[in-house]
């Protein structure tokens, strides 16, 4: 059997456990003889597994019932639907999760555009915010009390300097941040809560460089508000499920603190 016979596919097959067993006999075969494609399996293997571990509890829990009735009620704007909460999250999770499916193609020419799978910033922003805002138990992945460590992660990961904006002056609190995937890059979001438990998130891409485009502008997708801008080679979305015009104010107090730095 020569390299040629076993195909990306086929890898992704297997990792799947969805070769018919006779193939499946002989991938393994082929694999005890090329260790670097034994290498390149366990390492999507453990990218599959790290998803499920981060994701696999958010989907067992209860739907919101606020997020139930935006998905029962759909907004429309501009005679464009809006596509429920469920379905943006379903479709950035398949997305992650096929990314790690798809390890072994890689290096090779994508037979879908890369930008026909970018998912717009405040939309990614909106995301991120409805999944971890509601975690009582792990809604950041390095608590504000680690700050300095925070910091200095999320910096060396998005290779920019970061500071998260101070906003006590606001009632807000800095909860803590984490790192999460964007469309072709890490992304950082720090969380902030008010006394009345309410959170909000500062989503922050490097993928929006180049764009000339800086003004403030608003979306909202579903029960989630979005201010977001794009200043210099980053990319900011403030969400939160607070009136647009709470969110405004705060939106100035951050856009004013980052651009003093």
């Amino acid at each position: 059997m020569t390299t040629a016979t076993v195909t990306d596919s086929e890898l992704n097959a297997f990792l799947d456990g969805e070769l018919a067993p006779a193939r499946c006999a002989e991938v393994e075969r082929w694999l005890a003889g090329h260790p670097e494609a034994v290498a390149r399996l366990e390492h999507a293997r453990a990218q599959r597994d790290a998803l499920h571990r981060l994701f696999d509890p958010v989907l067992d829990e209860p739907v919101p019932e606020a997020l139930q009735q935006a998905a029962q009620a759909p907004v429309r704007r501009a005679g464009r639907q809006r596509v429920p909460w469920q379905q943006i999250a379903a479709g950035v999770l398949v997305t992650c999760v096929g990314a790690a499916g798809g390890w072994f193609a890689r290096d090779r020419q994508a037979a879908t555009p890369v930008a026909a799978l970018s998912v717009p910033l405040p939309r990614q922003a909106a995301v991120a915010h409805a999944v971890f805002s509601p975690d009582v138990k792990r809604p950041v992945e390095i608590r504000a009390e680690q700050e300095e460590q925070l910091v200095t992660w999320l910096s060396r990961r998005l290779g920019t300097p970061l500071h998260p904006p101070r906003l006590g002056a606001l009632g807000l609190e800095l909860i803590g941040g984490r790192l999460l995937p964007g469309n072709s890059g890490p992304v950082a979001q720090f969380m902030y809560h008010d006394a009345a438990g309410q959170r909000l998130t500062l989503y922050i891409s490097t993928e929006n460089t180049g764009k000339r485009d800086t003004a403030f502008r608003f979306a909202q997708e579903g029960p989630v508000n979005v201010f977001y801008w794009i200043d210099g080679e980053l990319g900011y979305a403030l969400s939160a499920g607070m009136p647009k015009d709470e969110l405004a104010r705060v939106a100035a107090a951050v856009y004013a603190q980052l651009e003093r730095r």
